[in-house]
């Protein structure tokens, strides 16, 4: 039996002198209770208590082990409680890991505008580092992290907090050169910038929407900024998130190829770990960051 169980019900025998008012005290029968108290000095290997037909007193060995019993399950209590408590306070250290590319975008300012909102919430915020695996950052101690793919795991739990549209687009420099991209399938005769985990790419919405693996890799890169630039000086059609470009295609340093199809949109989504119950500082976490890109939006660039 559990040992923690068989000190609890020790515990109260020896408070009240009697299995049947432990009995009451716990909500079980007194048989019971003599068993886990019979059993805890089998465990023991020394007798605790002495009965009679109408009392229970201690045994000397059992007045010390009742003294220690006592303490340990008063520790225990107290580190539940302050526990449970500390799962339902908005406080302590949160621990996020995200793809660099949207931590150094959008989703830094809604998690700077987060910590300033709960200055009790110590943030751990790094980027890069993101694992195919989407329970990984539970075993780096990260208590959230965020992908921007279609995630179908039972191990973690999720939210969409929000979708991020992307661009597919090149210099006016370029386009002069090569001649504008007309339908998807001309992507196979053009020079592409390519990031290294996005090397398929989907162009237009729903059931017309049509994938190409881009074998004409003119440059490639982990980073979205890096292909940015590349976009600006010329070197070929990049697919971009349009909070990075918005600035370049504003000012005419970048065009928007194939807008009438368009690329689809992205899901933005936290992850974090399974259980019954979501850690509050969590919880706050994930509603603050869906308030803070609805009231955010990226804007709408005119093609």
């Amino acid at each position: 039996m559990d040992r923690l169980l068989l000190m609890r019900s020790f515990v109260i025998v020896a408070d009240l002198g009697s299995f049947n008012g432990a009995a009451k005290a716990l909500g079980s029968s007194g048989s019971l209770v003599s068993r886990h108290v019979a059993e805890l000095e089998r465990q023991v290997g020394v007798r605790l208590v002495n009965r009679t037909s109408r009392s229970v007193s201690l045994t000397e060995p059992g007045l010390r082990y009742a003294e220690f019993a006592a303490r340990i399950v008063k520790e225990i209590d107290a580190e539940d409680s302050n526990i449970a408590d500390l799962h339902d306070r908005a406080e302590g250290v949160l621990s996020i890991i995200c793809p660099k590319w949207i931590g150094s975008l959008d989703l830094g300012d809604a998690i700077a505008a987060f910590s300033a909102a709960h200055p009790k919430i110590q943030i751990r915020f790094e980027l890069g580092g993101v694992s195919d695996r989407t329970y990984d950052f539970l075993d780096g101690g990260f208590d959230l992290a965020f992908h921007t793919r279609d995630l179908r795991d039972s191990n973690v739990r999720l939210k969409k907090i929000a979708s991020l549209p992307f661009v597919l687009c090149a210099s006016k420099t370029y386009i002069d050169e090569h001649g504008p991209l007309t339908h998807p399938n001309d992507l196979a005769a053009h020079d592409c910038l390519v990031h290294v985990n996005d090397p398929v790419w989907r162009i237009g919405h729903g059931p017309t929407s049509t994938l190409h693996k881009i074998r004409n890799v003119a440059f490639s890169s982990n980073s979205y900024i890096a292909l940015q630039k590349a976009a600006v000086h010329g070197r070929g059609i990049a697919l971009l998130p349009q909070r990075s470009a918005y600035d370049d295609l504003v000012s005419g340093a970048l065009q928007i190829q194939l807008p009438e199809l368009a690329a689809p949109d992205r899901p933005l989504y936290a992850i974090h770990g399974p259980g019954p119950g979501t850690q509050r500082k969590v919880s706050v976490f994930l509603d603050f960051l869906a308030k803070w890109f609805a009231e955010n939006p990226i804007p709408t660039i005119g093609c």
